[in-house]
């Protein structure tokens, strides 16, 4: 469990310090140029869009794990526009929450119990 908590860190801080870095240099307005790249149908836009698609995956997941409940609902819609930001601290904390137990971390406490 140790190096995957390692890696989440080094994601964690080599993304936020990229993404200061470039919206101190461009600016933070992110979201037209995202859909602009999209909207050119070029390479850009395709991974934005593949991209956009994986956020989508991760915020199932997310609302999934919870049980589509209220709380679920919330952490997913964070996950869809947090991208790595969001989803390496939030799997960082559920290794400590569920102990480093993976089928707990992956399918929420309540399916690991039932699946065992």
């Amino acid at each position: 469990m140790l190096p995957f908590r390692a890696f989440l860190a080094v994601l964690i801080a080599v993304l936020y310090a990229y993404t200061f870095m470039v919206g101190s240099a461009h600016g933070w307005n992110l979201l037209p140029v995202f859909f602009a790249d999209i909207a050119r149908m070029a390479w850009p836009g395709q991974f934005n869009l593949d991209f956009t698609f994986m956020l989508m995956l991760s915020a199932l997941w997310v609302a999934w794990r919870h049980g589509f409940s209220g709380a679920g609902l919330a952490l997913a819609f964070v996950a869809s526009v947090g991208g790595t930001g969001f989803l390496a601290p939030y799997l960082l904390v559920l290794t400590f929450q569920t102990g480093g137990d993976m089928r707990a971390l992956l399918l929420g406490p309540e399916r690991a119990r039932a699946a065992r």
